[in-house]
């Protein structure tokens, strides 16, 4: 549920905890798997149909689903290389690249779903119908410590920070700082507020992978120092704040071969961490026709420029679709009391000023390209390490004129 105004403004201490995971987690490396497969296809074929889901297990990754694509694609060296570069060589680590075995089942596209969205036109908004029915959210909000607004991102500082912490973690292991990491890894942040504004950061969890004995006062050293110090402003940082590092003791034997991953299955870690809700389904392995990913997309560009505008400091965007309708079904904005200007004429602001249509949203986002992969790892959302349409705020300007007009010079 989303943080509403009774519980979140209304109380002077109020708890809210977001996760985040490395892109060696076992469900990471399965989203990994399938956006790559997506790209693959999208780099020789644009308009290729794709729903690829990823299971991988000990020794084993399986890759199934639909695709229809003019694409010639090896998706066995796609996975071998996916697990290469997460740094899964070796079963010992998590499962070995080179000698994993590889299940492959994919299959065309039902011809009925592929009606319903086509039509008659596969580029005509008009007439492109949406993959499937849902509901998807957009959000985006301010978060503030003293008036200062703690991230430029418009992302809920949980999630944000727990996203950066994990980020950093594989950057630690890559560069050699922490050099006995290994793939697998989580963080988790849990943030204080009062009467809706930052107040501290409470407790912050980071789990690691790590190699044969490594002493566990020597990871808390390190993961505090290269991970948390550098990530967590200090002023966020007190003398009470709790932190717990590999809680469960030693952690060598991590990634598929400990774990069974599946695509789609850290939706939260995907999106914004609880702050709000989440419609739909899964994002990676599944191309712009699919509502469930554009939409979402569509939907927290909207939120953010929204935001950005300074209509609100909290926003959730919903809009709904019905499979083969060019037009969405609904579309409704909250901002759970923190408006500027009443809602209905901020929702009278979205229909004005963004064309929420499947095939519109694809044209204008320009989704139809290979950039899936990179999102499959580290959320798809407040992304400042890359350069996504969704978290562009290029409609501040027209949107503030149209709300708050400039008087009419007199004569």
């Amino acid at each position: 549920m989303p943080v509403g105004p009774m519980s979140f403004y209304g109380s002077p201490s109020y708890l809210f905890t977001s996760e985040s995971v490395t892109e060696g987690h076992p469900d990471k490396v399965c989203d990994q798997i399938s956006d790559a497969v997506l790209d693959a296809h999208f780099a020789q074929d644009p308009y290729s149909r794709v729903a690829c889901e990823t299971s991988a297990t000990d020794s084993l990754v399986v890759v199934m689903g639909e695709i229809t694509s003019n694409a010639k694609v090896d998706v066995t060296k796609i996975v071998r290389e996916t697990l290469r570069n997460i740094g899964y060589t070796r079963r010992e680590v998590g499962i070995g690249c080179d000698d994993c075995e590889i299940l492959v089942r994919l299959h065309r596209q039902s011809s009925e779903i592929n009606l319903a969205v086509s039509r008659d036109s596969i580029d005509d908004p008009a007439k492109t119908g949406a993959g499937d029915q849902g509901m998807m959210v957009g959000f985006a909000c301010r978060e503030l410590v003293d008036g200062v607004e703690i991230n430029t991102e418009y992302m809920p500082l949980p999630i944000y920070l727990a996203q950066l912490l994990t980020r950093r973690m594989a950057l630690v292991r890559r560069e050699g700082i922490i050099p006995y990491l290994r793939p697998d890894g989580k963080s988790q942040v849990t943030v204080e507020y009062a009467n809706g504004r930052v107040k501290r950061v409470h407790t912050v969890v980071l789990s690691a992978q790590h190699d044969l004995d490594i002493d566990q006062s020597r990871l808390r050293k390190d993961l505090i120092e290269h991970v948390l110090r550098p990530v967590i402003p200090a002023s966020l940082l007190d003398s009470k704040t709790d932190i717990h590092t590999n809680p469960g003791d030693s952690w060598t034997f991590g990634g598929p071969a400990a774990d069974t991953g599946l695509t789609g299955r850290k939706i939260l870690v995907d999106t914004y961490g609880g702050s709000a809700r989440h419609g739909g389904g899964a994002f990676s392995g599944k191309d712009p026709t699919k509502v469930d990913r554009s939409a979402a997309y569509a939907a927290r560009y909207v939120a953010k420029n929204l935001v950005a505008a300074g209509f609100a400091e909290r926003l959730e965007v919903q809009v709904s679709y019905a499979i083969g309708h060019p037009q969405p079904i609904s579309v409704s904005v909250e901002t759970f009391g923190t408006g500027a200007i009443p809602d209905e004429r901020i929702n009278a602001l979205v229909t004005k000023h963004f064309d929420l249509r499947p095939g519109a949203i694809i044209r204008n986002l320009n989704l139809r390209r290979p950039i899936y992969k990179a999102t499959a790892s580290y959320g798809h959302f407040g992304r400042n390490d890359l350069d996504l349409p969704w978290e562009r705020t290029d409609k501040v300007e027209a949107l503030r004129a149209d709300a708050f007009p400039a008087p009419a010079k007199k004569r």
